[in-house]
């Protein structure tokens, strides 16, 4: 079983930046997509970004298009998300997850999906809090 630990999370002034890490143990994550989520209390987790099994596509929410970057180091199991020119509205507890699908079995395969049942394993959360 998959499990993932978040951490890079903090409290920062709009306009700064941060990067959240995901570190993968267990069976390796390095043949999944991987997405990130967020969440703030008494809302669903929403989409913010995916990353496909090798680094080479990426797709991101609306909300953090240019502002937000995905990437992957999958000899380290390990997932990033560099988020600069923080907003308030994107204060929320980021989750990273595993998609469902070994899609590096199949060549050529790049769905990133952008809904949670998509996903099977999740981590427990970091907290990003950004001030006005």
């Amino acid at each position: 079983q998959v499990q993932l630990v978040e951490s890079g999370g903090g409290l920062v002034q709009a306009g700064e930046s941060l990067r959240l890490s995901c570190a993968a143990s267990g069976p390796s994550a390095s043949y999944h997509s991987m997405g990130w989520f967020r969440q703030t209390p008494g809302k669903e987790r929403d989409f913010v970004a995916a990353i496909n099994w090798n680094g080479g596509r990426t797709y991101y929410a609306e909300a953090v298009k240019g502002r937000f970057t995905i990437s992957r180091d999958n000899a380290k199991n390990t997932v990033y998300l560099q988020m600069n020119n923080l907003k308030p509205e994107d204060t929320a507890v980021y989750y990273c997850a595993v998609d469902s699908v070994r899609s590096a079995s199949y060549p050529g395969f790049c769905v990133l999906r952008t809904f949670r049942g998509g996903y099977d394993y999740w981590g427990q959360g970091t907290q990003v809090t950004v001030s006005s």
